[in-house]
């Protein structure tokens, strides 16, 4: 993809810039971590470095984040060598975690200041990021499972100070790892951590609420290519910038829309204010919409456009 910069109504090509030192882009990322990934910084090379013994191995977390909005850790790794294997170092990364989870809970709480216990993370929704300026075709297709959660972010560097962070997406995930491999790692990982689909919301609604789910979530995507649907546990989270503008959680009977928004314009009165203790990490309100019917969507979507501008911001 070639990318111009627009000088006095003529296209100029913006060239790439070399970038070799890894701990640069390190240090970028995490400065800038909420930004790009939408995840609290733990622990890193702004600090010092987290690190966990297992299986008579020290295990050095590059960067430590944690997902406010599923309450779940998220491992760092910026990768300069082209001959690693994602799934494999994957795997243990998220292993040595599960093995060790008090270490993790007691960086977390010296770190931040929390008072955190092993009840109140969701180790089911742990994953690792791999962070590169380059992945071998190997590495990208080894990303091509269903349920993974190990995730590929190639970094460029341009000139005029412009830095692109370009998710690597899978060109099919049809399989799923644990039917393939029977490393015990890779199996014993999987009983504890799921990566969520769409489908999995699906069933849980009725044909004619799923064809609901499918409207709604095709105009949301459709006001900015920079939104990324994100199904979780239990809701389907649509983000910008990491942080949800909506999410809907599917019953059998309705669909719960729930938006993120600091005063909303709502001159039918149809939204409901969530109570403090479900918000839980956000500081903007969250509101709460009862969708059963496609006419209802239309009000709706000019409800969540305001979620959606307030955070385009």
């Amino acid at each position: 993809m070639s990318i111009f910069q627009l000088n006095n109504k003529k296209l100029e090509p913006v060239k790439e810039k070399s970038f070799d030192l890894e701990k640069d882009i390190q240090r970028i990322t995490e400065e800038n971590l909420e930004l790009v990934l939408g995840l609290k910084f733990v622990s890193g090379t702004l600090n010092q470095e987290f690190s966990v013994r297992a299986q008579e191995q020290d295990f050095y977390i590059d960067t430590l984040g944690f997902d406010e909005a599923q309450r779940a850790f998220v491992i760092i790794e910026y990768k300069k060598d082209k001959s690693f294997s994602v799934i494999d170092q994957g795997f243990a990364y998220l292993s040595a975690m599960l093995n060790h989870k008090a270490d993790f809970i007691l960086e977390i709480n010296e770190r931040l200041h929390k008072n955190f216990t092993k009840k109140d993370i969701d180790w089911e929704q742990s994953r690792v990021i791999f962070i590169s300026l380059e992945f071998t075709n190997y590495q990208k297709n080894a990303i091509n499972f269903k349920n993974l959660p190990i995730y590929l972010y190639e970094v460029r560097f341009y000139t005029n100070n412009i830095v692109e962070f370009n998710p690597i997406k899978p060109y099919s995930t049809t399989e799923s790892i644990t039917s393939l491999s029977k490393d015990k790692t890779i199996q014993n990982v999987s009983k504890e951590v799921k990566v969520y689909t769409l489908d999995d919301h699906y069933k849980k609604t009725s044909d004619q609420l799923r064809e609901v789910f499918e409207k709604l979530r095709e105009q949301i995507l459709r006001l900015d290519p920079q939104i990324k649907e994100k199904p979780v546990s239990w809701y389907v989270g649509y983000q910008l910038h990491g942080y949800n503008i909506a999410s809907v959680q599917a019953y059998k009977d309705k669909l719960m829309v729930k938006i993120t928004l600091e005063k909303p314009n709502d001159p039918k009165h149809l939204l409901k204010k969530a109570s403090d203790s479900w918000m839980g990490w956000s500081k903007i309100p969250f509101w709460r919409f009862k969708l059963t019917d496609t006419a209802e969507i239309p009000y709706l979507m000019s409800l969540i456009e305001q979620a959606y501008k307030f955070r385009a911001k």
